[in-house]
This record gives C-alpha cells, structure tokens and sequence, in this order.
C-alpha cells in the first residue's frame, strides 16, 4: 500500500496466484492510509472466505471481469458499448461511425446502458422498443446496431449468448398515405435556376436534376471523374459532414459511370470557368472558393434560398435525384439502364419507388414483335383459309 499522487492510494493483493493493484480515490494522508490499509484487510479477509466480488469492489477496473466466472459479469453494458465503439472506427466510413456513436451515445446508452452486459435480455429490449414512439426504421437501426456489438461481445466471450440474435421488435404499422417522392415540374426547375443567386450554384442544381448524383455525391466529385470521350461520368466517393474527406459511396453498386445527358454537359461547361484550371472538385462554393464539404452547407447555402427565391414548395435537395428518376421513366427510358444509373444492383427499387412514372403499355404494345417474327405464322393461317375455302 502506497501513495501514488496527491488524491489516490495504490493497494495491492493477490488473488487466484495474480497480484492485483488498485487505486483508491483518497489524499494520502496518514488517516486515509490506515483506511485504506483496513480496506485492503477486508479484501483480503473476504478472498480467504470465497465472498470477494471485484467487480462489486471495484467497478472501474479494468480486471473486474478477469476473475469472474462469466467475463461479462459486473460489465455494464455502457462500458462495452463504448469500447466496441471505439473498436469499430477503423473498420467503418466516417459516416457509417457517426451514426453508430449518435445511436449509442443518444440512445442506448441513456435507455439500457446501466444493465450489466450478462444480465442483458431480450425482454429488456422488447419493452423500451415498446415504449418508443418512434417507427419500424428507426427502431431496427438501433436493434441493428446493439446486435452488432452483442455479437461481438459474444465472440469475445463476454456473453453467452445474443438476445438479438434471430430476432427483432417491430410493431404493426399502417401503410404510409403517401410516399417521400415528389418530384420537381419542369416549371419548378426553371424557376429553381433561374432564381439561383450566384452562377455556380446554377451549375450545381442542373447538373443534379440531370444526373441523378446524390448530394454527397455532387460535393466530391472532381474532374477528373468526368471522361469527356465516352461521354460519362465516373461516380465513385462521396463527402459527408461526418468526414473529413471524400469516402467510398453508399454502397458496391454506388461507384457506376452515368451517362452526361446534354443539358447536365451544358452545367460542366459552365462550371469550367469557375473551377476547371484548378484540377480538383468540380463544384466549389463560392462564398469560401473550396469545395462543399458536405450536404448541409449545400442546402443552407445556396438550396434553401433559391426554392425560397422562386416561391417553390420546399423539399429537400434529395428530390433532384428523384426528379431525374421520374423524367427518365416518363420519357420511356429502360428501367434497368436508369437502375445501373442510379446506382441500384436491381431494378426492384426503380419499380417500388418510382412505378407510377413507368408508362403503360400502348395499345399497340407487342405489334413490332409480331410484325418482325409471326409473319410465317400468319402467312399459314391465311394459306390455310384459302385452301379451305377451295
């Protein structure tokens, strides 16, 4: 036993052939220390017995689960939250990681965090789900992630088993009356650009109606993804708030080459004049003459004021990648050439999402496959009727 700073005492034991050091949060004075000693007495008195419970004794430790008989017996589960946390953030995107340290640090932490990671159950879990307000989605991404760092502690040995493995709360929901599509007119987006208040800003917003980008999209790219010979551009980061630097897009399928249609040709041009020379992002904001860094200056900046400008309806910058979808399957455009781009692995989304701008089948739908291969088939029975008619 002794003092190894003006506010704590260090003692040591050993228990189970393993000599143990711990601190003690008091000023060494001489009172203290005879304390101390006689809690180290205690200790000792209480590993003869078979009755000390380190984790009960000292909760901080970071052997408070060595000696128990389930590692994770006496660990709170906000501790190993926060150590699987850390964990994860260099196996994740910055933004993946950020939502992660939002759910746990806002959510369960504050709802589950005190129960010891043993003694964790489904039937915890189940009722603060039921207590929520909030929908199915929101609730299976925080399942999703207290899953994750279950199975982890799992295969880490400090569980034995998962409570969320195989299993996940939702509540029956009534069908949304309406769904978040709700593309811009083509009378929307003149006065969108036309209210514009600077010219790159206008480049911007055009080049996004007309490629379908996502924002974080639109912030990284640069020029040299643009192949001006084959006529594509070439999509493969994005640049979130939550990063410090572009990142891989949302998902494989997200790094695609879309094809320049002309009027988003005419926004590049543009652009040229203002960032072009300088070789490195091709929309830049003008206020700071440096890249957007992410989606919220972006609308802040230069979105909200020019649908408030124009006297649109708000909706979030999100419904340019919308209205590219919804002009694309009005023209007739292939669903599965508009799914490769917009960077979905199928076209089970474009028909989900996007169906009622996919037009109907004309009445004559089907008359080219016939008039160019059942002509033979045609020509026989017309062969046949006239030789009956004999």
């Amino acid at each position: 036993m002794r003092a190894v700073s003006e506010s704590s005492i260090q003692i040591d034991f050993e228990l189970k052939g393993i000599r143990c050091r711990e601190r003690i949060k008091l000023a060494p004075t001489p009172a203290n220390l005879k304390r101390a000693e006689q809690h180290r007495a205690a200790i000792l008195h209480a590993i003869e017995r078979g009755t000390f419970d380190y984790a009960v004794t000292f909760p901080e430790s970071s052997r408070r689960f060595l000696f128990s008989e389930r590692k994770g017996a006496g660990y709170a589960l906000e501790t190993w939250l926060e150590t699987w946390l850390e964990r994860q953030r260099q196996h994740l995107k910055s933004s993946t990681w950020d939502d992660y340290r939002k759910i746990v640090n806002h959510t369960l932490i504050p709802a589950l965090g005190r129960i010891y990671l043993s003694e964790l159950k489904r039937a915890d879990i189940r009722t603060w789900c039921e207590g929520q307000k909030a929908g199915n989605k929101r609730l299976a991404n925080v399942q999703s992630v207290l899953r994750a760092a279950l199975q982890d502690a799992l295969d880490d040995e400090l569980i034995e088993t998962n409570p969320l493995y195989g299993w996940k709360f939702a509540r029956k929901e009534a069908p949304k009356p309406v769904d978040d599509v709700d593309p811009f007119t083509a009378a929307d987006q003149e006065l969108i650009l036309d209210a514009c208040r600077d010219p790159q800003h206008r480049n911007l917003f055009q080049f996004a109606f007309w490629s379908g980008l996502r924002t974080s999209e639109l912030a990284a790219l640069e020029w040299g993804d643009i192949d001006w010979i084959r006529g594509i551009v070439r999509v493969s980061r994005a640049k979130t708030q939550a990063a410090d630097e572009a990142e891989g897009t949302k998902t494989r399928k997200g790094t695609r080459d879309v094809k320049i249609l002309a009027p988003a040709l005419e926004a590049l041009k543009a652009q040229k004049a203002h960032s072009f020379l300088a070789g490195g992002a091709v929309f830049l904001n003008p206020r700071t003459g440096q890249p957007w860094t992410g989606d919220q200056p972006i609308r802040h900046g230069a979105w909200v004021p020019a649908l408030r400008t124009a006297g649109v309806l708000y909706r979030r910058q999100y419904q340019t990648r919308h209205t590219y979808a919804s002009m694309m399957l009005t023209a007739g455009e292939s669903p599965i050439w508009l799914a490769q781009q917009m960077g979905h692995s199928d076209t089970a989304m474009i028909f989900r999402v996007y169906g009622r701008w996919i037009p109907e089948a004309t009445p004559n739908a089907g008359g080219k496959a016939v008039e160019m291969f059942a002509r033979k088939f045609t020509n026989g029975n017309e062969k046949t009727k006239t030789t009956n008619n004999r």
